[in-house]
């Protein structure tokens, strides 16, 4: 149990970092394209808070940065529960695996840009999913907690749609209610949603490896 605690806070340690950097360099790259268009800087941040790419890494930059830093504040204990570890990590997965199959085809970042792409949708999510494994090893989460998690996806879309229509730009060409229409916007919401859920299922099995029944349900993780 040392070992592994203290393997999960340098792997936490190293996701705070290196989601500090992605984050950082994306916002810079967010307002520098802004500019470039001749918008301003407040434009620039709205289009960098508008995409669920850049919310679920300042999740994990909160839930990687509070347990080191606060650790006994409300979110220091909140974060080192795991049914945060396993949302976090559910999500910023979902980052990483709809992004491979969505979107990567879409375009072709260079320079600085590919690094925060890589960063941000392979290094982070792959960083905190490997501190997911190790803090969660042989854990037994319950199998409702993917459907409380899936409010953060939702949320995130109800977001996406209001912003849409006060600025007329969806983030996403699959969630692009003014191109698509609503109908086909609601099915393509309701297939992600699905596939949210079943990668947050998936996880479970994978972190339940090795448990025995009743076996580190209610244990500090850090």
């Amino acid at each position: 149990m040392a070992t592994s605690g203290k393997a999960a806070k340098a792997l936490l340690g190293l996701t705070a970092v290196v989601v500090f950097v992605a984050l950082a360099l994306q916002f810079y790259l967010s307002l520098r394209l802004a500019e470039a268009n001749g918008k301003s800087i407040g434009y620039g941040v709205v289009l960098y808070l508008g995409f669920f790419t850049i919310t679920t890494n300042l999740l994990v930059l909160l839930a990687s940065v509070a347990p080191m830093m606060a650790p006994a504040s409300w979110l220091g204990r909140f974060f080192v529960r795991p049914v945060a570890v396993g949302w976090v990590a559910t999500s910023i997965a979902f980052v990483s695996v709809a992004y491979f199959l969505l979107l990567r085809h879409v375009w072709k970042p260079q320079g600085l840009q590919l690094i925060a792409d890589v960063l941000l949708h392979y290094v982070v999510p792959a960083l905190y999913v490997l501190f997911s494994f190790v803090a969660l090893r042989a854990m037994r989460l319950r199998w409702v907690l993917p459907f409380w998690w899936s409010i953060y996806p939702l949320i995130y879309f109800i977001y996406a749609m209001v912003r849409g229509e006060v600025i007329g730009a969806y983030p996403y060409g699959f969630i692009d209610a003014s191109a698509l229409g609503y109908a086909t916007t609601f099915r393509n919401a309701v297939f992600l949603l699905i596939a949210f859920l079943m990668l947050a299922y998936l996880l479970i099995l994978l972190w339940r490896v090795g448990a025995e029944p009743l076996s580190r349900s209610d244990k500090t993780l850090l």
